[in-house]
């Protein structure tokens, strides 16, 4: 037994077949979100030769009132609980949207990104990371949960809008928010070339801010960096202080020089 990923687009009551993988895809999580199911700990247990009516998940899937019973299951009769909900997913690749998504690589000085009960997400890479000019562009992955497709919609846009990345890359960030924005998107009306069209006719700008803007930009990031070492030499005189030293001449000083 294993586990393959079949994608197709969904619209008006008709699935499109787009592609098949005959293992986990990385957006397993929306399976598991709409269907309250671990795939990873049910592939590992069936690897164990557990068999699959003995799956706790599996059990409660198929609607089955001890999750921990060992009775067994005609899959080819009984019906499974139906999904509920809606999850939309996003990737966040370090690729540059308005050079045909080229990839770009660098270090990364900080990402900050809150789950709240609506969005979930994972980074393969920290503060103080990089993403290798060798390794693939994609390095993080949100989640957005809602009753409703509008509802994980308008919450994926505030948690893209609230993710924030500080590094010598570009991200696909606001690219992703100005699709999501869209009203082809909103209303559903997409098919297998929209994408395509969109990116082939520079439908959504994500370029760097130019003119008063750009100035802005670099300003805010001056000064958040210059924080930032104001901070750090602030902590390092209280524990002089703490330690019972005077601070050094270095540690009072008021400026900062900014790259």
């Amino acid at each position: 037994v294993g586990v393959g990923t079949v994608e197709y687009l969904y619209r008006d009551g008709q699935f499109f077949f787009l592609e098949m993988n005959p293992r986990l895809q990385v957006e397993h999580t929306v399976t598991e979100l709409i269907n309250d199911i671990n795939l990873p700990l049910a592939m590992l247990l069936v690897g164990m030769d557990i068999p699959l009516h003995r799956i706790p998940d599996i059990r409660t899937l198929w609607g089955q009132s001890d999750r921990h019973g060992t009775s067994k299951i005609d899959f080819t009769v009984e019906n499974r609980n139906p999904a509920h909900g809606h999850v939309i997913a996003a990737r966040i690749t370090a690729e540059n949207p308005d050079a045909g998504f080229r990839p770009t690589s660098g270090v990364l000085q900080e990402i900050n990104f809150r789950v709240s009960p609506q969005v979930w997400g994972y980074f393969s890479v920290f503060g103080r990371g990089a993403v290798h000019e060798f390794a693939d562009s994609q390095f993080g992955h949100i989640f957005s949960v809602g009753s409703t497709r509008e509802s994980a919609r308008k919450h994926l846009i505030l948690a893209l809008r609230d993710l924030t990345i500080y590094g010598a890359i570009r991200t696909t960030t606001q690219y992703l928010i100005a699709l999501l924005e869209l009203e082809d998107y909103r209303e559903n009306r997409i098919d297998t070339q929209w994408l395509d069209g969109l990116i082939a006719n520079k439908t959504i700008n994500s370029r760097v801010p130019e003119g008063s803007d750009k100035y802005l930009t670099v300003v805010f990031g001056a000064v958040v960096k210059a924080n930032a070492a104001i901070t750090q030499l602030r902590n390092e005189a209280i524990t002089a202080l703490d330690y019972g030293r005077v601070p050094h001449d270095a540690l009072v000083c008021t400026t900062f020089p900014v790259e």
